[in-house]
């Protein structure tokens, strides 16, 4: 569908992000512009063999680049930034983030050698600025990193508030309280649509606030006579913060210990955060305090197995040991998908002496999204005509559009990514479904997730795979035994039986093709290769991936 160029038309478009947490880019046409707000990245899982990083494919956005007038990052989390330097060179258009946010983007365009290429301009939180026929305005909230923002994105069809992360914390503990008079004005003024954050829609109440975590920390580090350890998610400033005063109140240090911690360590102190605290040890430092003056503040809560956490678990971190009187404190959640891993991890670290502590167990975290007062407080104040409810998998979506209507919003769309809404003028609806995908990070290149390469490399992990030489005459007559490796399925060494078993079924085959057939390269590849899929498949229930070397001699 060609878009108009009718100012007064507005439409809004995710390729990520819905349906699903994560993967975060919103597109919102205005006069034949388009503008993004975010594009981030999720996380691999058990379905995704071998893959870390996933995005949402931009290939519709990207056919139409000249039309896309800019990007805003609404904060600093990675599924809403941390594709920006895998997929900025297909966009090439201007970006703009608060300080925090562009110091955190900056790191990671130098690493992907854009430092000098992309035009990122840095806007102070509760600032306006124009994009194309875009006016935004940032409107601080407050969420598990400094200066997240909801945008207020107002063209001559109407105006959208696009939410972010967000949460209404009471006491933030660093930065400012969310701003509640912008977000009244902005429903006063009329707002057309919400589209919103639906992550935590089946929490009832209060999402918490950072600082009753702050003061059950402090209690909590006294109990322990050990080395402590403290896990959080490394983005969560304020945490780091009230871990750090939580040790000096007991009398301890603290090292940091993960290459993330540093680096946001130091966003942190490029912004004026941290500033009344003294800097951090080094993990090597810190091995030089007895065992009561010291906490390590350590990535991995998540179960990552390349964190600094996992490698003390399994004895394989250079610095830092922990045993017998130690403890471990997980001062973070379990995000959905991440179970496996997160109770392997801490399973190790028990097997090892160590006390675990989670926020089962003790008061010592709070989710940056919020519950559902919060929610139903957001619609008082903005008044919408619309919700769109975004971040969040189906089920979350569809009570979102049960709170926003129960809040007296007059619609709810639950949409998918790839769908095209018309927000003005007129009644709402769909008017397109645009082609979606995702991308993934292989190496240095991104492929499909849907690629041949990566479904074979699904099968592979599942079923393993086979090689066969086979060598015969131009008749096609065999010149030997057929030559197999079938990695992942049969041990050759150890397995001579069931070996000869698979070459003497691909003989077999070949022997009894016509002779017009053994003349035939392709009939011959073939017939080894369902011989050697029908064999496995009666010896051992697996179809691997077979390729087949035909030598004519």
């Amino acid at each position: 569908m060609s878009q108009s160029e009718d100012a007064t038309e507005l439409f809004y478009l995710p390729l990520g992000g819905v349906g699903e947490i994560g993967m975060n880019l919103s597109l919102y046409g205005c006069g034949g512009k388009w503008l993004m707000v975010d594009l981030g990245v999720s996380f691999g899982d058990d379905s995704m063999p071998m893959v870390d990083v996933v995005m949402a494919d931009p290939a519709w956005i990207e056919e139409r680049a000249d039309k896309l007038v800019g990007l805003v990052l609404t904060h600093g989390h990675e599924d809403h930034l941390g594709a920006v330097g895998h997929l900025w060179r297909r966009l090439r258009c201007p970006v703009w983030a608060t300080p925090f946010t562009a110091s955190l983007l900056k790191g990671k365009l130098h690493e992907a050698g854009l430092h000098n290429d992309v035009p990122l301009t840095v806007v102070a939180p509760g600032s306006r600025f124009t994009v194309g026929p875009f006016e935004i305005e940032m409107i601080s909230m407050t969420h598990s990193i400094p200066e997240p923002n909801t945008l207020a994105i107002r063209t001559k069809a109407g105006t959208v508030v696009h939410t972010g992360d967000w949460k209404f914390d009471p006491d933030p503990l660093l930065g400012p309280t969310a701003d509640k008079e912008a977000l009244r004005k902005a429903g006063k003024g009329g707002v057309l649509a919400v589209v919103g954050d639906s992550t935590n829609v089946f929490t009832r109440g209060h999402s918490g606030s950072e600082s009753e975590v702050r003061g059950s920390l402090i209690e909590l580090l006294g109990r322990f006579d050990g080395r402590i350890a403290v896990s959080c998610f490394a983005t969560n400033v304020a945490r780091l913060e009230s871990i750090a005063v939580a040790a000096a109140a007991n009398d301890r240090n603290v090292a940091l210990v993960g290459r993330s911690l540093w680096r946001i360590d130091k966003a942190a102190r490029e912004n004026g955060y941290f500033a009344d605290l003294p800097p951090f040890l080094t993990e090597h430092d810190a091995g030089y305090l007895p065992k009561d003056k010291v906490v390590y503040i350590c990535t991995g809560s998540q179960g990552e197995p390349r964190a600094a956490l996992a490698r003390i678990a399994s004895g394989d971190h250079p610095h830092v040991a922990l045993g017998s009187g130690d403890v471990v404190i997980f001062s973070s959640r379990i995000i959905p998908g991440n179970e496996k891993e997160i109770y392997r991890l801490q399973n190790d670290l028990v097997r090892l002496g160590v006390e675990v502590v989670t926020e089962k167990d003790e008061f010592i975290h709070v989710s940056g999204h919020p519950a559902r007062e919060e929610m139903e407080e957001l619609y008082r104040l903005l008044r919408p005509k619309l919700a769109v409810p975004v971040h969040g998998e189906a089920r979350h979506l569809q009570e979102h559009a049960r709170l926003a209507k129960a809040c007296g919003v007059p619609e709810a769309f639950e949409i998918g990514n790839g769908t095209m809404l018309r927000l003005a003028p007129g009644p709402v609806e769909v008017v397109d479904y645009v082609p979606t995908g995702r991308l993934c990070v292989d190496g240095p290149r991104l492929v499909r997730l849907d690629s041949e390469i990566l479904r074979n490399r699904r099968r592979m992990v599942y079923n393993g795979s086979a090689v066969v030489t086979v060598v015969v005459d131009r008749n096609g007559k065999l010149m030997g035994d057929p030559q197999l490796t079938a990695l992942g399925l049969l041990d050759a060494g150890h397995e001579a039986e069931e070996h000869d078993v698979v070459v003497e079924a691909i003989r077999d085959a070949i022997e009894e093709l016509p002779l017009k057939a053994k003349r035939d390269d392709g009939i011959v590849r073939e017939t080894a290769r369902l011989a050697v899929r029908r064999s496995l498949k009666e010896t051992h229930g697996k179809k691997p991936i077979t390729d087949v070397h035909l030598v004519r001699i």
